[in-house]
């Protein structure tokens, strides 16, 4: 009876311990991954939001249109960026915001594109709006379980950035295309630098994570 005792909890022992121990190990290997994987989509989204800036600020004679067509590839691609965040993200939280930032930058690129004879002060309060509220969703995010303090603060920044942005456009709704042009290419700008920066902060995360956890294994 001892032994056939002390052979059950071996069996016992051996389906349970190792499957939890594997899973341990399997979300400690996670965490980096998910770090490298939203990094990405930051420096992606970092370049984009650069390369739309500086499109924007050095077109010469820019007309609305080509304003319209500008935004709403930068919204779309935008959007398939912050909806690949919200998939890599390990909590509800982060995948809920980042999937509204998704449907925000798609709903603001439609918009654009389909608005009737579009007007510069039509494209501005689209842009405006589109602004506000991305800028709130970045802020609520910077508050989520998952975030260290330099990331949390930079999701501000580029959420205040954002607000920044709005608020500036909203108070002078009547500009004309070469002043949005400019306007968006500087947003876009000092926007991509931050969330350069942003991801190369959580890639550099993950490094140390990645180094640190099998040690604590």
């Amino acid at each position: 009876m001892p032994l056939v005792s002390f052979l059950l909890l071996i069996t016992i022992y051996g389906f349970t311990v190792p499957p939890n121990t594997a899973r341990r190990g399997a979300e400690k290997k996670g965490i980096p991954v998910m770090f490298k994987s939203t990094s990405t989509s930051l420096i992606l989204l970092g370049v984009l939001s650069v390369i739309v800036g500086i499109i924007a600020i050095a077109w010469p004679s820019v007309t609305i249109a080509a304003l319209v067509i500008v935004f709403a590839i930068y919204a779309f691609i935008a959007a398939g960026l912050q909806a690949a965040r919200a998939f890599s993200s390990a909590t509800a939280g982060p995948v809920v915001g980042h999937l509204l930032l998704a449907l925000i930058d798609l709903a603001a690129g439609v918009v654009a594109l389909v608005w009737p004879s579009p007007t510069a002060l039509a494209l501005v309060w689209v842009v405006a709006i589109w602004a506000f509220v991305a800028g709130f969703t970045e802020i609520f995010l910077a508050f989520g379980d998952e975030e260290t303090a330099g990331t949390r603060a930079l999701f501000i920044v580029t959420g205040l950035i954002s607000i920044a942005f709005g608020v500036v456009l909203a108070a002078r709704p009547d500009i004309g295309a070469l002043t949005l042009a400019l306007l968006f290419g500087l947003y876009s700008l000092i926007y991509g630098v931050s969330e350069i920066v942003l991801g190369v902060q959580l890639r550099r995360t993950g490094t140390t994570l990645h180094s640190v956890l099998p040690a604590a294994a």
